[in-house]
This record gives C-alpha cells, sequence and structure tokens, in this order.
C-alpha cells in the first residue's frame, strides 16, 4: 500500500551506472553488461548468465527522499545437490558512505545440475526492497545491485522527486576479467575486488568481470574498444585454463589481437596487463577445471584440475605458463607503446595470502581474500608509480 506521497521514477539508463546496455522487458528493464549485438555472437549460457549478473552495476540519483522502495524480479541460481544460495545483496550508499543493505526474495530460479550439464528456468514473482529513515538533506544516492544476482528492474518509489545523479568528474575505470573480477564469494556488490579498489581509487567503475568468461573472446574486445574510459585493465588466464580452451600456440596471438583491438579505440590509455592470482590447483597442471563433489555431503563443493602436467609439453596452459607469457607479450609491447603495463597477480594473493586465507573451493578467494585483493590492486595501481597513477579524467 502506498499513499499519494509517493513518487514512481522510471528506471532508465540515465538512472544506471556500470551497465552497457539496457533491454526493454514486459515489465521494466533488464541491465546487462555488454551490449546486444555481442550478446548475439554468443550461445554459450555462462557467459549469458553472467553478464546479465549486474556486478557493479548501480542506481545513481540525487533526491530529498527520507524512503525509497525499488521493485525488482531477482533470479536466483539453484545448483542440484548443494546446498540453497544466500539471496543477493543490495547496499545502499548515500553521499559515498554505506548507509544499508537488504535483499529480495523470490524471484524467478535457475537450476543448474553439474553433473548433467542441463539448467532449467522458472518463472517467479517479484519482490520490493526498502530503505527508510534517511535524512531530508539533498543527498547523492546509489543503490548497488547484487553482483552475483540477474535483477530486473521493475519501479523505483521515492517520497521525494529524484534526478539522475549529476557527473562527478572521476576517471572512468573498465575492468575485464574472470568471476574473480565478477565477485565470486564477496560480501556484497561493494566490496568485490574491482569495486573496493575502485572506491579507494577514487574512480567511477565498469565492470566487465564475468564468471567463466574471460576468454579473450573478440566481442569483449570490441566492446571495451567502444566504451569509454580513462583507465583500462585485463585479468587473463584462469578462464583459459578452466575451460581448457586453447594451447599456448592460440594464446599469445589471441592477446595480442585483444590488445590490438582494444588500443583501436583507446590508443593512448593506461592500459594494465594482469595475470592470475595464484591458483594451487592449475599453477603446473592444466585444465579443465572439474567439480568434486566427495565432500557435497557436507555443504562444500570444491573443484579440482583434471589435466596432465606432462601435457605442458603438447602446449597445454598452466598459469605459471600463461604468466611467463604475459609478461613476455607485454614486455614486447611496451617497447612500443609507453602506456601499456603489466602486474603479476601474485602480488595481489599468492603465497603467504594463500596459506592465511585459502580458497575455499579451490578457484575463488573469500570475502576477506577480496577485500586484500582490492585493497593491494589500489597500492600497486593507483599509488604513486602506478599504471594508474595518472588518473586523466580525475578531478
Amino acid at each position: 500500500m502506498h499513499d499519494n506521497n509517493w513518487t514512481t521514477t522510471p528506471v532508465t539508463a540515465d538512472l544506471l551506472r556500470g551497465a552497457l546496455d539496457v533491454e526493454r522487458t514486459e515489465e521494466g528493464v533488464l541491465p546487462h553488461r555488454l551490449p546486444a549485438w555481442a550478446r548475439a555472437q554468443n550461445t554459450d549460457g555462462q557467459l549469458a548468465m553472467a553478464e546479465s549478473q549486474p556486478s557493479g552495476v548501480r542506481l545513481a540519483f540525487r533526491t530529498r527522499a527520507t524512503a525509497l522502495e525499488l521493485d525488482t524480479r531477482p533470479t536466483k541460481r539453484v545448483y542440484t545437490g548443494v546446498p540453497p544460495r544466500p539471496d543477493g545483496v543490495y547496499e545502499l550508499i548515500v553521499d559515498g558512505r554505506p548507509a544499508g543493505r537488504s535483499s529480495v526474495a523470490g524471484g524467478n530460479t535457475l537450476t543448474i545440475d553439474m553433473t548433467a550439464g542441463t539448467s532449467e528456468h522458472r518463472p517467479g514473482p517479484a519482490g520490493t526492497l526498502r530503505f527508510d529513515g534517511l535524512s531530508g538533506e539533498l543527498k547523492d544516492v546509489e543503490i548497488w545491485l547484487p553482483h552475483n544476482e540477474t535483477t530486473e528492474l521493475l519501479a523505483l518509489r521515492t517520497d521525494a522527486p529524484v534526478e539522475p545523479a549529476p557527473d562527478r568528474g572521476r576517471a572512468v575505470w573498465l575492468h575485464h576479467g574472470s568471476s574473480i573480477s565478477h565477485g565470486s564469494d564477496a560480501a556484497g556488490p561493494t566490496t568485490t575486488w574491482p569495486a573496493l579498489a575502485a572506491s579507494l581509487g577514487g574512480v567511477d567503475l565498469v565492470n566487465l568481470g564475468l564468471a567463466g568468461s574471460a576468454l579473450l573472446d573478440p566481442f569483449t574486445a570490441r566492446t571495451m574498444r567502444d566504451t569509454p574510459a580513462d583507465l583500462i585493465s585485463v585479468k587473463i588466464g584462469i578462464n583459459v585454463v578452466n575451460a581448457d580452451l586453447m594451447r599456448l600456440r592460440a594464446f599469445g596471438p589471441a592477446v595480442h589481437g585483444f590488445l590490438d583491438t582494444v588500443r583501436e579505440g583507446h590508443p593512448t590509455t593506461p592500459l594494465l596487463v594482469v595475470s592470475p592470482i595464484l591458483c594451487p590447483i592449475h599453477e603446473d597442471t592444466p585444465g579443465p577445471s572439474a567439480p568434486d563433489f566427495s565432500e557435497i555431503g557436507t555443504g562444500q563443493l570444491r573443484f579440482r584440475a583434471a589435466g596432465d602436467p606432462a601435457e605442458r609439453a603438447a602446449g597445454k596452459l598452466t598459469l605459471n605458463v600463461i604468466r611467463e607469457e604475459l609478461a613476455r607479450i607485454v614486455a614486447q609491447r611496451a617497447a612500443e607503446d609507453p602506456y601499456l603495463h603489466h602486474l603479476d597477480g601474485r602480488e595481489l594473493y599468492g603465497e603467504a595470502d594463500f596459506a592465511e586465507l585459502p580458497l575455499p573451493d579451490g578457484l575463488h578467494p573469500d570475502a576477506a581474500a577480496h577485500r586484500r585483493i582490492g585493497e593491494r590492486f589500489a597500492k600497486l595501481a593507483f599509488a604513486d608509480g602506478g599504471a594508474f597513477a595518472d588518473r586523466n579524467g580525475g578531478a
């Protein structure tokens, strides 16, 4: 029930940050992180799911409202035989400071059977997110959407008018990576490592972290080429091994091609190539990665490396092979590209970090490790001498 003091504002692209496309649905809008033309060049269900999960996407507006409601229809993922996942988290930021967090129950369900390789989608009801008790002062409000839960936005209601948030003149950082960059097991959308690093660096994030899908896809490179950005980073490696996607012969030229394409649109933008963080199962053992159901009875899903270390001689990729190749490629290109930089991912999360904060499932950092990676990235990239020290769009 709503009284007449509520203002309903259509959710439109000018109220959204971090989305590269906004699809109109029967009842509202669905933010996407890849444009429609790129989605049309892909037939992989994993990527379709990942790009529709709004990691880094937030509603941003200015208002005097003391209460607000957002109607959404989330899509919950259910993995057969695995304990239920927690509901996705929405985080409220007011004038740059955390001001609340909540979830929306219900919604559609996507049931995934990893052993059978099948999935089933069932429609479900919308739900309502509410935040109240806010000050009546004019303020900048952000609602960060769940980083790991597809979220259709149906209606925004407030008890005072809203207008799009003003441009703060901050540099835009465009980042692409795997599920780790997407957010994996972070505590919420503002503490995925890229979101945290962006906050510490004073930049606005566009997160193209795509779970399972950092695979050097040409359409992702063209998307990055065409997206306005002041700072760009690409984190490459773990998904190429996970998927056992290519051999060394294909990997090097694919990296060159990806970087060439990004450079077509951003010839002098600081561009940082980040190699994989430590992942012991794949340091010297090729992929593919495979789910290990041996502890599923305790509610723990883990992953194992299903490749054979002996196959490195035939060009199969491991994380150590990829790190060496990325370092070589960047050094070669940097001779003619002074704006190209390299960061070894083990500086973000290495042996000592694994000993203290191990990867719970063998692949993905937990919430504490996300925080550490974000803080390290901010120090290494944004501090003096870092690849992003010159935030050429910053005020």
